[in-house]
């Protein structure tokens, strides 16, 4: 087994349960959606880590949907639905964005799973293309979620650094989405190193990813010493 992505599942079951405990006593869709994230990217890191073992058609599938697919664009609608205040902006794309996982997960549970060699010992990302008869229509959702998630998660983030640094307020939250912005932008780069051989930067990637959104989620969710 793949301990390093076993690690980053647990951290990010933990993640998505600290978020829907604060949920649950503030409420905010903001929270609930980051919480179903995190949920996701917990599923999706656990998938892979299982895949590391041997080949599961069932896990291959998971791991497509919640982590190639939905993570991210989830994630970034939290981001979303905290930043942008203008009237039934963000519920309706909150709205959209679940009728479009709705047909995510209809393309991916009737995609073909092909019969090709499997290695658990390299990541399933680098595998799934001749493992999974991906139509145009998943390929393309895949794309544009993973695109619009990174840039509302990150450029949300990173909007609001630029807000809390001109104004010299609320450093705590700040600092906080400095790290989310991080955490954002490293699953990424482990793509990257999967194209040029640092298949073991992918695993770490995914770790180092959601513990610095765990970090960058806490710090900013403490208040400042003169917020009281």
């Amino acid at each position: 087994m793949n301990y390093v992505t076993a690690l980053a599942a647990i951290v990010a079951l933990l993640f998505a349960g600290s978020v829907f405990d604060r949920y649950r006593v503030r409420g905010g869709a903001h929270l609930a959606l980051w919480a179903f994230g995190a949920l996701l990217f917990g599923v999706g890191v656990l998938a892979e880590s299982l895949l590391s073992v041997g080949y599961v058609p069932v896990a291959l599938k998971a791991w497509y949907l919640t982590g190639a697919m939905l993570t991210a664009p989830w994630l970034g609608q939290g981001t979303v639905a905290l930043l942008v205040k203008r009237r039934n902006v963000a519920p309706t794309l909150t709205a959209i964005l679940l009728v479009v996982s709705l047909l995510c997960f209809e393309l991916v549970r009737r995609a073909a799973v092909l019969d090709a060699p499997f290695d658990p010992g390299l990541p399933v990302a680098e595998q799934y293309r001749s493992l999974l008869d991906r139509n145009g229509l998943m390929v393309f959702f895949t794309i544009v979620l993973n695109i619009y998630g990174t840039l509302a998660l990150v450029g949300g983030a990173l909007y609001s650094v630029f807000i809390f640094w001109r104004k010299r307020v609320m450093r705590n939250r700040m600092l906080g989405n400095i790290f989310i912005a991080l955490g954002g932008m490293l699953p990424a780069s482990g793509g990257s190193g999967i194209l040029v051989g640092a298949f073991d930067w992918h695993s770490w990637s995914l770790l180092l990813g959601v513990v610095a959104l765990y970090i960058g989620y806490v710090w900013a969710t403490t208040p400042d010493a003169d917020e009281g």
